[in-house]
């Protein structure tokens, strides 16, 4: 459970290869039992499902990057705001993200709607 490095770094890497589609960097970064859990709460997991999960998204949204403005962490949880891109026709979606990180890995990668609502959930101000 302990990570070595900050959590917020390890974030910032996994993010980095989401945006340079780096399938290999991802799937270093992600722990065994590894979950992915979509704006509406459906789970993804493990691993093994997720590269291929990855592998699936940047075929289908090859312009797609993600932009942090900003992020907090407690403890190994780490809460980002920022946007989305996906396309020219879609420049700009507002997201917060949630990472949970084990042993210098992410364990869980969330996606939500950035709303009034889930900033509270989450402590966001």
């Amino acid at each position: 459970m302990m990570n070595l490095r900050d959590p917020k770094l390890i974030a910032l890497l996994f993010n980095e290869c989401i945006n340079k589609q780096d399938i290999k960097g991802l799937s270093d970064l992600m722990t065994e039992d590894h979950a992915f859990i979509d704006r509406e709460g459906k789970v993804h997991e493990p691993k093994s499902a997720m590269v291929d999960g990855w592998q699936r998204f940047f075929e289908t949204f090859p312009k797609y990057k993600n932009t942090f403005t900003r992020l907090e962490s407690r403890g190994n949880e780490v809460t980002i705001l920022g946007h989305a891109f996906w396309s020219e026709s879609e420049p700009y979606d507002p997201v917060i993200w949630t990472a949970r990180v084990e042993r210098d890995h992410i364990a869980e990668w969330r996606v939500h709607v950035d709303s009034e609502e889930n900033r509270k959930t989450l402590g966001i101000l």
